[in-house]
This record gives structure tokens, sequence and C-alpha cells, in this order.
């Protein structure tokens, strides 16, 4: 059956065959000539507000999609204003406020315009939005919670107002369905692509800062200055790596001779830094050849612990002893 495709001369396009050919302007809902609904994202067009009892829609654009029917395009091209209905004496209930197109053919309304539409909840205990009823083609822009006489003043939310973009675009909606691999979404905190089967999520760069900690009996910290130790101070921070914490660590310290502690810091690592299972690295250190020795081994075991506690193992007060050490470049996850 042949069809009419548009842009040709001499045809003639109902208003259907224009509507459903917007459709390439849109992002799909997932259905064959399906559309979706919504005002587009960073646009401050259809915005509502309260003044008083009066409640207030700023001119706008929105798609407006109907099954069957293709996208209907509106534009507010000025202002519009409704008046609150009053508060219900002992009882809250919540309003509605949409964008309706009326049309004939579709809706049998007599009618062949848009306009917006405000729409009085039901008082009750439990108030929930109404729903309008009949043919509808419309979007919602926002709801009104009226609270009971005497419960404080009205309040808008505009939670409600979906957001649609162009096809491929990115979507501000944290509930957006997945309909295609490569299919992105904003859900408020990441960007997140569908694969097929799920959203995986594509972090932030992150910009984390480092902690210097107080170091336990015995330990100095290191520096860049010295003629030892040029690790810098021992410092660490937490960051997340594709869905997983680690911990990093950076720097030195400075030992003197002596039996070494169970833990080169001052107190245990908060639980939130500290390991899920043991983490033991072996690492640089500088050490003293003690009498009877052949020569010092400059390299010594580190844990960190699970109770939160950094422990070198090494000699205990015996010939060799550690004078100085670096965490330099450690990295493990804490999960």
């Amino acid at each position: 059956m042949p069809f009419d495709p548009l842009d040709i001369n001499t045809l003639t396009y109902d208003e259907g065959e224009l509507r459903r050919a917007a459709l390439l302007g849109v992002m799909s809902n997932g259905l064959a000539f399906g559309g979706r609904s919504g005002v587009r994202p960073g646009d401050p067009g259809l915005t509502t507000t309260l003044s008083g009892t009066t409640i207030n829609v700023s001119p706008g654009v929105a798609w407006v999609w109907y099954t069957g029917q293709g996208t209907y395009r509106a534009a507010l091209p000025t202002a519009w204003s409704g008046t609150l209905q009053a508060a219900h004496a002992t009882l809250s209930r919540i309003d509605l406020v949409y964008l309706r197109v009326w049309d004939t053919t579709v809706d049998g309304s007599g009618l062949r315009q848009a306009d917006i539409v405000y729409l009085p909840g039901t008082p009750s205990s439990t108030p929930v939005m109404p729903t309008p009823t009949g043919t509808v083609i419309g979007v919602t822009l926002a709801t009104i919670t009226v609270p009971p006489v005497g419960g404080g003043a009205p309040s808008v939310s505009l939670a409600i107002r979906p957001y649609t973009v162009a096809p491929g675009g990115i979507l501000p909606d944290a509930t957006a369905a997945g309909l295609y691999t490569g299919m992105y979404r904003d859900n408020g905190t990441d960007l997140q692509r569908w694969n097929g089967t799920g959203w995986d999520t594509y972090q932030k760069v992150q910009t984390v800062g480092w902690t210097t900690p107080t170091l336990g009996t015995g330990y100095t910290q290191g520096n860049t200055t010295d003629s030892g130790n040029l690790n810098g101070p021992i410092r660490y921070r937490k960051y997340n790596d594709r869905g997983t914490d680690y911990m990093e660590w950076d720097g030195g310290a400075n030992r003197a001779n002596g039996a070494q502690v169970a833990n080169i810091l001052s107190a245990a690592l908060p639980p939130l830094l500290r390991p899920t299972g043991r983490a033991s690295f072996t690492i640089a250190r500088n050490a003293t050849s003690a009498s009877g020795e052949l020569m010092a081994i400059n390299n010594c075991k580190i844990d960190f612990h699970q109770d939160g506690t950094v422990a070198l193992v090494s000699a205990t007060a015996g010939p060799t002893e550690v004078n100085w050490f670096s965490l330099r470049g450690i990295r493990y996850p804490l999960a």
C-alpha cells in the first residue's frame, strides 16, 4: 500500500501524516509510532508557580504524544493564570496542572486548541493526585499540595513534569526505561548507558583530597628536604574506581632504632577506611647494618589490618632496624 512521504510537491498531507512524521524529531517511548511527551531540558517554559492564590504557568513549548496519533507540538505563547481552589477545613488535597490538546477528531470535544488545565484534587487524609477522565491528550506540568485551613501555605512540585529530547539525546530522568543499547540517561547524579540488559554508570572524575595522619610513638613524618627520606609525609585518601572503593597511600616516615610497634599510626583508621581482608605489601626502607651483619636488607613487609592498624613486619629490636620507609604507590580495595 503506497503512502505519502513528506516534502514532495503536489502532495496533500492530512494531520495524522504530519504528526506521525514529526515522531522523527522526538525520543521514542518504545512503541511503534510512539514518542515521549514532555518539555525540553533546560527550557524554563511551562513552569508552574504560585503567587498567593494565583496559579501562573509561564509561556513555553511541549511535545504531546497520544496513541495512534503521533505527536502534537504545542506552544503556549503568553503566560496563563488561574485561581487556586480554597483549602478544605480539615483535609489536605493534591491538585494537578497540565497542558491539554483538544482534537475533536480524536476526543470528540468539538474543539481544536491547546490550553492549560487546572484540576483540583479530592480532600482526604491520604490525598492523591487526580486523574483526568475521558480521552485526554496532554502532558502533566505540576502538582500543588494544598493543606487544610490553618495548615500552612500550598506548595508546588514540578517533579511530575516529564522531559523529552531528540533521538539519541541524554534524558534527565532516573526512571527512563532502556530502549536500545547505547541509550544514555542522567539519573541526577551520574551518567548512565543502557548495555542491553542494564544501566552502566559512568562516574565523574573524582577530586579527592589527602589526609595526613598523626604517627605513633617513634615515628616522624618524612619530608622532601632532608638527606634521608625524601618521600614527603605519609598521607592517604579513599576514592572510587569503577564502583569499588580503594585506599591509596603516599609519602614516608622516619623511624628511630628500637622495637617495631603494632601500629605506625597514633590511632586506628576509621571503619570506613579499613579493608575487609588484610592488605600486605613489600615496601622500600633504609636500614642500618648492626654488628655481625653482612648487610641490611632494604625492604620489609607492611600490613594494613582489618582493625584499622598499620604494622611494619621487621626485626624487633634486633640486628637490623628501619631508619626510614616509604608507602608511596600503595593502593588496595576496601571490599
